[in-house]
């Protein structure tokens, strides 16, 4: 061959591979941390490297660098565990090193039967919480085990967003400002409801609510450039949505949806753009892929991922990564399909790695190493 000719290949070649996306070229692959985690729910990172996972039947556990799984920790309140309820997301107080504080939400049962989704505060003191209280609690109880929810974001000012489900038999409750189900709520740290809500001072209106129109919120995250609360939301039978939850909006269900009934595919409200009623940035029709965790990487480990959100999937069991500019959603990549696993939680660590929680009754926490 001429050498005009190589050089003419070679380049031709360089020019291939520079045109491919970067993604593929970068996909990470899986290290599993720990296993044997019964269904597992939320994690949260330690200032010392330690893992705080959640057990939905109501177990917390810490897991440590190590990979090694501790025994569950002592003093939660009473969790009403069963169906999709029970003890679920968990946050580290981003001041954890002077409070010691972590917060997490579960299924409260009632005193005269039914649960609801509350939020609960405690002091981590080696295998134990002290000092537990809960600071909220969505109201009415309903007897259901069923779209609870939930997940709490710290927001940069140290308050507290906490997602919340529509409890499925209350689906219209949705819609009304004297309830907290299908809502977004904004509590500070003590449970007390910021004097700049929204529906703050608005009669009928109960003053944590902060955005409606929800159906489950099982992801939320919050952009790392702007501050603002991103939630990722069951639909029925598809529809899944991708929201920005801004203060006072709706986000139209069940009234506004391009989700179906289940089994039957009839219509359930209507479809949007709809005056008055948000649009989700991102949906997923006809087919859900059933979202829960939610995180922005901001890591340089990821390169070609570095500015787009993960988005943990359930029914299509892997991830997905959503590229973004501004709030347009300018493509979807489906990731870890080969893990044949329900993707509940995703989170970024302070050591720059994602990591991935799958649900199952031998759960695992995997580490994305690219």
């Amino acid at each position: 061959m001429k050498t005009s000719t190589l050089l003419v290949s070679l380049a031709a070649a360089a020019a291939f591979v520079a045109a491919l996306p970067a993604a593929h070229a970068a996909t990470p692959r899986p290290v599993v941390v720990a296993k044997g985690l019964a269904n597992p729910w939320g994690l949260a990172f330690l200032p010392d490297g330690r893992m705080l996972v959640t057990e939905r039947a109501g177990r917390l556990r810490i897991v440590d660098a190590q990979g090694r799984v501790g025994e569950p920790l002592a003093g939660l309140p009473p969790i009403s565990a069963g169906g999709q309820c029970g003890l679920l997301d968990v946050v580290v107080d981003p001041k954890f090193a002077q409070t010691g504080l972590i917060f997490f939400s579960f299924a409260e049962p009632g005193s005269e039967g039914g649960n609801s989704t509350a939020v609960a505060r405690a002091k981590l003191e080696g295998d134990r919480l002290s000092e537990v209280r809960v600071i909220f609690r969505q109201a009415p109880k309903v007897s259901s085990q069923h779209h609870c929810g939930s997940r709490i974001v710290f927001a940069r000012d140290g308050r507290l967003f906490v997602g919340l489900g529509d409890r499925f038999s209350r689906k219209d409750d949705a819609q009304t400002l004297d309830n907290h189900h299908g809502k977004v709520v904004r509590i500070d740290a003590e449970g007390k409801a910021p004097a700049d809500n929204p529906f703050v001072g608005r009669a009928g209106a109960l003053p944590e609510i902060w955005s409606l129109g929800h159906r489950n919120i099982q992801g939320a995250a919050l952009h790392p450039g702007t501050g603002e609360l991103w939630a990722v939301e069951h639909g029925p039978q598809g529809g899944d949505e991708v929201n920005v939850a801004e203060a006072g909006k709706n986000y139209g269900w069940p009234l506004v949806t391009y989700g179906r009934n289940y089994g039957l595919g009839t219509r359930i409200g209507e479809e949007g753009p709809k005056p008055g009623y948000e649009q989700p940035l991102k949906h997923w029709v006809p087919t859900s892929i059933a979202p829960s965790g939610m995180a922005f990487v901001t890591s340089d480990r990821y390169p070609a991922w570095k500015g787009s959100v993960l988005v943990g999937a359930l029914r299509s069991q892997g991830l997905v990564r959503l590229s973004l500019d501004g709030r347009q959603v300018t493509g979807e990549e489906r990731l870890m399909g080969n893990l044949n696993a329900r993707v509940r939680d995703v989170r970024q660590a302070p050591d720059g790695f994602v990591y991935l929680l799958t649900d199952s009754a031998d759960g695992r926490i995997i580490r994305l190493e690219p």
